[in-house]
């Protein structure tokens, strides 16, 4: 499916049932793609607490973010299918139940391994209903309007990262670490409560009963799909070398406080959350692949200013700052816009796309973090290498194999 056909799929869809994508259900799909960050960083502040409590060491403590996550990725790989076919709002509201049962027991742990366990159901239904919950926008919106609204829903939800920390440090004043999970519990039935209310009753999927495996193959069937789905994973890559490294590049090497740091990290996510709404706002004016190619330029020129400040330079604070920012910049533009073309190029099955593409997504996030910190906490060499790498690779992915646009297409 070409550019030109997502521009015009708005006008294709006349035999399908009228459908409004309303401001109650976009608000809805915000508040499910938050559930991440608000269950992994509202406790991350109480890791030192988690650890004396429950007798672990501080690695078992860490752990309970790679069960989180990997969770996550096989939730999304798992729900997209099976809403395809059987439906959106039964297996939306199963995986926000579930999802605030396993936050639940995290409250009430008795140890560390049945800790891990229910971090590892808990990110497992939240990836189940955050893949869900996006199936249902590219089931309602198309075009034009389906690229606004992803963009919107990116901008919005990337401002959780910032407000889940803050709120989880306020916990610790008043409370235990535990009372971070009854709030995530509480705001699992909170989602599930709305989505009961603003996910229509007949979002359906479209997949019939040729199962889960057929369906992701019929998908990666699809060149520009895995272009796209090759595009927005390095971004993710390029963005999680950013996110698991630069604490200490500007802590450690650069000499900025806790506070300082925090402030410029809730920056970058501003500019990210500007970037995606910017985005919104240019749909339907540029083509939506030109603003894709403008943020992986972007986030190529950040890679290589980066490289060469910290092969060279040492790595100065001044680069290292505005190269972060026009990392996130460049993400806000690549990777909403990425996920709504992935989405149009397999119109028939927007759950299992939509769920390929955040396993994807996902699996680059976790695997590029520990690669960025092998060189210490003295250089920025390997994290600045992972973002000129992952721009490189998305850029290639973009050129080789999604069509280009032309000026009649936009």
């Amino acid at each position: 499916m070409s550019e030109t056909t997502l521009r015009r799929a708005g006008d294709v869809v006349g035999a399908r049932p009228a459908a409004v994508v309303t401001p109650a259900l976009v608000a809805t799909v915000v508040l499910v793609t938050a559930v991440a960050p608000m269950a992994t960083d509202l406790y991350v502040p109480a890791f030192p607490r988690v650890a004396d409590d429950l007798g672990a060491t501080a690695t078992q403590v860490q752990l309970t973010l790679t069960t989180f996550f990997a969770g996550m990725a096989l939730g999304q790989l798992a729900g997209g299918p099976v809403s395809d076919r059987y439906g959106r709002r039964g297996p939306l509201l199963a995986g926000l139940a579930v999802m605030a049962f396993a936050s639940a027991v995290c409250a009430l742990t008795p140890s560390i391994a049945v800790m891990l366990l229910a971090r590892s159901v808990q990110g497992f239904a939240g990836g189940w209903a955050m893949v869900v919950a996006r199936a249902v926008v590219v089931d309602l919106a198309h075009g034009t309007r389906l690229v606004r609204v992803l963009n919107v829903v990116a901008a919005v939800g990337g401002l959780a990262p910032v407000v889940a920390p803050l709120l989880g440090g306020a916990l610790l004043q008043v409370s235990g670490w535990r009372a971070g999970f009854w709030v995530v519990a509480g705001f699992g039935v909170a989602i599930a409560l709305a989505a009961g209310r603003t996910v229509p009753a007949r979002a359906a999927g479209r997949a019939g009963r040729g199962g889960t495996a057929p369906t992701v193959r019929q998908v990666l069937r699809s060149r520009e799909y895995v272009g796209y789905l090759l595009v927005a994973g390095a971004a993710m890559g390029a963005l999680f070398a950013y996110v698991a490294t630069s604490a200490f590049v500007l802590q450690t090497m650069n000499g900025l406080s806790p506070m300082a740091y925090s402030i410029d990290f809730a920056l970058n996510a501003g500019g990210m959350a500007l970037a995606s709404f910017a985005a919104a706002r240019l749909a339907g004016r540029v083509a939506t692949r030109t603003v894709v190619l403008t943020g992986l330029l972007a986030a190529l020129a950040a890679g290589l200013v980066m490289l060469a400040g910290a092969l060279w330079l040492g790595t100065p604070l001044l680069v290292a700052l505005g190269c972060f920012f026009v990392l996130m910049c460049a993400v806000g533009l690549v990777v909403p816009n990425a996920g709504a073309l992935a989405s149009a190029a397999v119109p028939d099955h927007p759950g299992s796309g939509s769920a390929v593409l955040g396993f994807t997504m996902w699996v680059a996030a976790g695997g590029t973090a520990p690669l960025a910190g092998l060189g210490g906490q003295h250089t920025a060499v390997p994290m600045a290498l992972l973002m000129t790498l992952g721009a490189v690779s998305a850029l290639t992915a973009l050129l080789a194999l999604t069509p280009s646009t032309r000026p009649s297409n936009r």
